[in-house]
């Protein structure tokens, strides 16, 4: 026995018999081993080492102190003592099976010992464990208690997902040594990872790749406190197996798999060179964590992690590299299938599935087997009882109410409302902090105790975990949601509580939280405005015996009042998110009082929900004045183009009930006026619809834009709108596939003398000559048209002489016309010519990027010359000429008197150029208010020139110089005019003119003289931070008159950011931005937002 025990004892150690003890037996068997008696020739230990040491220095300890076996027998007779049977018959098992393998040699016993490895040392004894150990998990948690054809189809397909979650990337060539396996709580992903064990313990899964995987739940890890990594690996560790530390000298075929990483209580905020590569040193859990996440611990191994989508961000920084895999749970048809499975009544099976699929937020809690299971159970429960199982899935409060009535209507065991303020209270703080998991200890700090839990229980609330001792959660998050919800309605009426304010019980917080930041407090608040409901709180009250208050619907009205009050652009006010939670009230005067808050709002249609929601709340709004609106998914795909089946008439006609409620806003809010449909793909139907509300006689809308939408039917529908409302004197069809035959409907219409269309924007409409003549003679007949725009369209030369012969006609009333990038040349410019000189109405023309040369320029400059012209403004940016037009347009401009605007930009003009023509601007008769010379290759040479210009002409005001390289000294040239006090300019542009902060001086002692420059324009220069300073100094004086100033706020370092913004604390009538184009039809830039 001596040779056996202290073989054993030397080779397999004490250290594993201790790593079975708890920290609590540990303390204990270190005071029976200061107690025990110690045999002559052996020195007692020292208690000061036995108290500091941990287990691996004990063991050693022991070791020296004793002999082997006088070491083993103490060990022994202290586990008899502890009452740890278990552990001395295993021990002795061991010692009996290394006698029978051991003989008197030291060479024999290495045989021996060696031989002995081979067998107990493959992995063998370590998998039976682990399959036995997963096979009790899966037996004792069943997949929502169903058939076994229902789990192993799930089961199939997760293997398959398993089998290829280490491939190597087609695109790097790189396995990947970290998997993240994310999805919705409750989604299948622990389920997953057990099933990844037992495959591969039976021999199934992974067997090329890992030799060992070790399993870690964050429920069994939060209730650890200091260990070394051996000792958290090696709890289900086989002693047969030899010392676990052996594997660890090939870390390559190790995986570790992480399971519920949203679970772990660590902030895991300890730098990188606190972490810990020791493995058999202890640190706080936590510390061990981190280093293995972070490949500190142990870097050559694998990991598989699994986590909410919620808590990926907290995870994606503490991981170098990593693979992104996400489980997406039950799909459509499987839903379908278990729906289906659910009712045995097939009438029953297609009302539920209908009802489900018509709320795609139920419907998409229904891929977590257990909500589908859940949400199933509670329908059939409203069947059976003859309820509206419609109305039940209305919204997921109706629902999630639903479930926690029972038939009885209440729970006689919830005699006292403080069991549910302080469930809630848990709730809300553990949706706050996304914590999940509850233990005995914080169940306790919340007021909650023993009986208070098998209250919840019994209610299937509460729930406790079967393997993990101590440890609870809500039956699944969307439960702990709707109670955390509960907590904002319950809180009013809590008196003197005993714990201090904590920061999420501000309902205010939780009311400007945003869904694309804060993900995992959208549902909760959803349920918060669900519980507004007044059927819902009767039927709570009934339930849990509890007071709710409504009180809280005005707090809630306040800060949507706010939101309408606010600057924020319509569609930075994330409507769509206000929508989901105003439908949930299902409160038709709430709804509408929330509404009356906006008079503009931007939304985007993705799928059905948005849909709902959104028909919902525009049904019940009143003072709505302008509606953007983005339909991105065809009506046909909100139906998943599947093959018809007995629901897809009703999902059809759910789809289009919406759709009417939508469009029904076009005559129930007298005050809507603007309505832009953008990138809309509508169905015939669906354009039937809106085209009918546009027909009602109560449709007071003045602008319809209906920019990249496609017709179904050719723009009958919408061109009869234009003949019945008369209202309507904007129609912008930019980007639509309106065509030839499209243009030749619209122009029957404008004929018609019912048709008071103004404005016609048909941009982008893929046009050709062949339109021409229809719209030539739809402007003769037509006297309401002013405004026409053409542009990019395929007209030709031949399409623009036919409408030179409308414009000549003096039947015409045209005012505005752009047909820019249509393909015009010289040869077109000629009749062109002769229309500017008989047209008395014309005033506004955009050629922008047309090639006419200076040949057709000097067409155009002809045709200005003639008294009979009428034009006030002429776009001739990027039309291909150089500095030889600028000889034609100077002959041209002394002559005309009412020529306000010239756009030349983008052309060739050079400096030789500009300087002819500011010969002319000098002129006494030169009327130029606008000029644009942005991007005409100018130098500093053309500065004084122009700086001659801004002090002789008194009627120029807006004079755009950017994209030249005029540079520092070209502008200090320029600031000396504007210093001037004849300078009239009000509005620069400077934009990318080579500056830098050699300039800015000069720059800042204009804006302090000139008391008329409200606007000027410096993005895309190098100004520096020493420039930036000089110009705040001046910005912050109260003598500075600027309004609006062009500058890139984000190109500037930090204290140049600082100096902004200390602006505009200072002076808050200053606007910053990075752009400078105004949308202002009257001045200069209303051929580029025509």
């Amino acid at each position: 026995m001596a040779a056996s025990s202290s073989s054993f004892f030397s080779e397999f150690g004490l250290l594993l018999y201790l790593e079975e003890l708890n920290k609590e037996e540990l303390n204990k068997f270190k005071l029976l081993l200061k107690n025990e008696t110690v045999e002559t020739g052996h020195c007692q230990i020292p208690w000061t080492e036995v108290k500091k040491a941990n287990r691996e220095d004990l063991a050693n300890l022991m070791n020296k102190y004793y002999s082997g076996e006088q070491a083993w027998s103490v060990a022994l007779k202290i586990f008899g003592k502890m009452n740890l049977k278990d552990l001395c018959e295993k021990a002795k098992a061991e010692i009996s099976l290394t006698a029978q393998t051991t003989g008197p040699e030291d060479t024999k016993a290495r045989q021996a010992q060696g031989d002995q490895e081979a067998v107990l040392g493959d992995g063998t004894e370590y998998r039976i464990q682990i399959k036995e150990k997963f096979c009790i998990m899966r037996d004792k948690n069943p997949l929502l208690g169903e058939s076994e054809d229902f789990h192993h189809g799930i089961t199939q397909e997760g293997r398959e997902l398993l089998e290829h979650l280490f491939d190597v990337d087609v695109k790097t060539g790189e396995q990947p040594q970290t998997v993240v396996l994310q999805g919705i709580a409750g989604v299948g992903k622990t389920t997953l990872v057990r099933n990844a064990m037992l495959d591969w313990a039976e021999g199934n899964l992974y067997q090329q790749k890992f030799k060992y995987i070790f399993y870690l739940n964050a429920r069994e890890i939060n209730q650890l406190k200091e260990k070394n990594f051996v000792q958290l690996i090696s709890k289900n560790w086989p002693r047969r197996e030899g010392p676990i530390e052996r594997i660890m000298s090939q870390p390559g075929s190790l995986l570790f798999i992480i399971d519920s990483f949203d679970e772990l209580n660590f902030a895991f905020e300890e730098p990188e060179f606190a972490l810990c590569n020791n493995r058999t040193q202890e640190h706080p859990v936590s510390f061990l964590m981190s280093s293995l996440l972070r490949k500190v611990m142990l870097p050559e191994s694998s990991l598989l992690v699994t986590t909410r989508l919620t808590a990926y961000k907290r995870l994606k920084h503490l991981l170098k590299s990593h693979r992104c895999v996400q489980l997406v749970g039950l799909s459509e048809d499987a839903r379908k299938e278990y729906i289906y499975q659910f009712f045995e009544d097939k009438k029953w099976a297609i009302q539920a599935f209908s009802s489900l699929r018509n709320n795609e937020t139920l419907f998409n809690m229904c891929q977590v087997p257990l909500m589908c299971r859940v949400i199933c159970s509670c329908l059939k429960q409203q069947m059976e009882k003859g309820g509206d199982v419609t109305l039940t899935c209305q919204t997921t409060t109706a629902l999630f109410t639903c479930l926690f009535t029972p038939v009885d209507r209440s729970y006689p065991s919830l005699t006292d409302q403080i069991q549910l303020k302080n469930l809630c209270h848990l709730a809300a703080k553990g949706i706050w902090t996304m914590t999940y998991v509850f233990y005995r200890e914080s169940l306790r700090k919340h007021g909650l105790n023993k009986s208070d839990v098998s209250v919840f229980l019994d209610m299937n609330i509460l729930q406790k975990d079967s393997e993990y001792e101590n440890c609870y959660v809500f039956t699944h998050l969307h439960v702990q949601e709707y109670f955390a919800a509960m907590f904002y309605t319950l809180k009013g009426k809590w008196g003197t509580r005993d714990h201090s304010f904590q920061s999420f019980e501000d309902l205010k917080l939780l009311l400007e939280s945003k869904a694309y930041e804060d993900t995992h407090l959208m549902q909760m608040k959803c349920f918060l405005f669900g519980l507004l409901n007044e059927d819902r709180v009767i039927q709570l009250e009934k339930t849990f015996y509890c007071t709710m208050s409504l009180g809280l619907k005005w707090e809630l009205l306040q800060w949507i009042e706010t939101l309408g009050n606010s600057e924020y652009s319509p569609s930075q006010l994330r409507f769509l998110e206000l929508f989901y939670y105003l439908y949930e009230t299902q409160d038709e005067a709430f709804v509408s009082q929330a509404m009356s808050c906006f008079q503009k709002i931007d939304i985007d249609i993705c799928g059905k929900i948005h849909l709902l929601v959104s028909s919902f709340c525009l049904k019940h709004s009143q003072c709505l004045q302008t509606i953007k609106l983005t339909v991105t998914v065809v009506f046909e795909k909100m139906l998943n183009s599947r093959p018809p089946d007995e629901t897809w008439q009703i999902d059809r006609d759910h789809i289009t009930h919406c759709w009417q409620d939508l469009c029904s806003v076009l005559h129930t809010n007298e005050d809507l006026r603007e309505l832009d449909l953008f990138h809309n793909n509508l169905d015939e139907l669906a354009m039937k619809i809106l085209c009918q509300e546009l027909r009602h006689r109560n449709c007071k809308l003045r602008k319809l834009l209906l920019r990249f939408v496609s017709f179904p039917d050719g723009c009958k529908d919408i061109l009869s709108a234009l003949t019945q409302n008369q209202n309507l004197i904007l129609l912008d069809l930019k980007g639509s596939d309106v065509g030839d035959n499209g243009v030749k409907s619209l122009c029957e219409a404008l004929k018609r003398p019912e048709c008071k269309l103004q404005n016609l924007r048909l941009e982008s409409c893929n046009l050709t000559t062949v339109c021409c003549l229809n719209i030539s003679k739809a402007l003769i007949t037509n006297q309401s048209l002013i405004f026409l725009n053409l542009s990019t369209n395929n007209l030709l030369d031949i399409g623009v002489e036919l409408l030179s012969e409308a414009l000549r006609h003096p039947m015409c009333y045209l005012q505005r016309l752009s047909i820019e990038r249509c393909g015009l040349t010289v040869a077109g410019c000629e009749d062109l010519s002769s229309a500017l000189i008989s047209n008395k109405r014309l005033t506004h023309l955009s050629l922008a990027d047309n090639v006419l040369g200076d040949d057709g320029v000097k067409l155009i400059s002809d045709a200005l010359k003639h008294p009979r012209c009428t034009l006030r403004s002429l776009v001739l940016r990027r039309c291909y000429f150089t500095s030889l037009s600028s000889k034609y347009l100077s002959a041209s401009l002394p002559l005309n008197k009412s020529l306000t605007h010239l756009d030349l930009g983008s052309n060739c003009l050079k400096d030789d150029g500009v300087k002819l023509m500011c010969d002319v601007f000098r002129h006494p008769s030169c009327n130029l208010q606008d000029l644009g010379l942005m991007g005409c290759a100018l130098t500093s040479a053309c500065c004084l020139a122009i700086a001659s210009a801004i002090l002789n002409n008194s009627n120029l005001r807006i004079l755009d110089l950017g994209n030249n390289n005029l540079q520092d000294d070209g502008v200090k040239i320029l600031c000396e005019a504007l210093r001037h006090p004849s300078c009239n300019i009000e509005s620069l542009g400077l934009e990318y003119c080579g500056l830098t902060s050699l300039c800015c001086q000069d720059l800042a002692a204009t804006l302090s003289s000139n008391q008329r420059l409200t606007k000027i324009n410096l993005t895309r220069n190098i100004l520096g931070c020493e420039g930036i300073q000089k110009l705040c100094e001046v910005l912050q004086s109260p003598g500075c008159k600027l309004q609006i100033l062009g500058l890139c706020k984000e190109a500037f370092d930090k204290e140049g950011q600082k100096l902004l913004k200390a602006v505009g604390v200072s002076n808050p009538h200053l606007i910053i931005k990075s752009t400078c184009n105004d949308q202002n039809e009257e001045d200069g830039s209303w051929w580029q937002h025509f």
